[in-house]
């Protein structure tokens, strides 16, 4: 009888990770956010020809552009690019996409940029816009909801990416 349960329960615990309606990657156990967080901003001014030259130059090479705006002193900013640095995750992110990060100060830097993508210049960071290869915006209606990510799991943080990849 224990041997059937144990079975069972093996069973149980494959399908759990299995999603049958799309082919999510799931992380593994050793998929862990690693300490110290990255810095990702520079303090950098960017232009509209600089975003330009970004989005072309990763739409040549068939990857999708992710522009992430925010600042080394926000925790939420921080902890989106950890995630992003996890093995798995910056395995798939390096197939599919290729990242921007653009400094926003104390919001007195680079927050014209937002108007240039008709993303409303507020407080409120890291502000994530995900374009397809023809650079159109895949989530005009989520770019401020990663100003969170420390309530996000890993898991989460990744299927959100793998969902806007194509």
């Amino acid at each position: 009888m224990k041997k059937q349960l144990k079975k069972i329960f093996s069973l149980l615990i494959i399908f759990m990770t299995i999603d049958l309606n799309s082919q999510t990657i799931l992380l593994n156990p050793e998929d862990k956010l690693s300490i110290p967080l990255p810095l990702p901003y520079d303090g950098e001014i960017c232009t509209e020809i600089d975003v330009k030259k970004f989005m072309e130059a990763t739409t040549s090479k068939s990857k999708q552009p992710i522009i992430i705006f925010g600042g080394n002193w926000c925790p939420d900013c921080r902890i989106l690019d950890g995630s992003l640095q996890v093995p798995s995750i910056k395995k798939f992110m390096s197939e599919h996409f290729e990242i921007m990060h653009i400094d926003v100060g104390r919001y007195d830097k680079n927050m014209e940029l937002m108007d240039y993508f008709g993303v409303a210049r507020e407080k409120g960071v890291p502000r994530v816009i995900v374009f397809d290869k023809e650079m159109n915006i895949l989530n005009s209606s989520s770019t401020k909801e990663w100003t969170t990510a420390r309530e996000r799991s890993l898991q989460d943080i990744f299927n959100y990416f793998q969902r806007l990849a194509l």
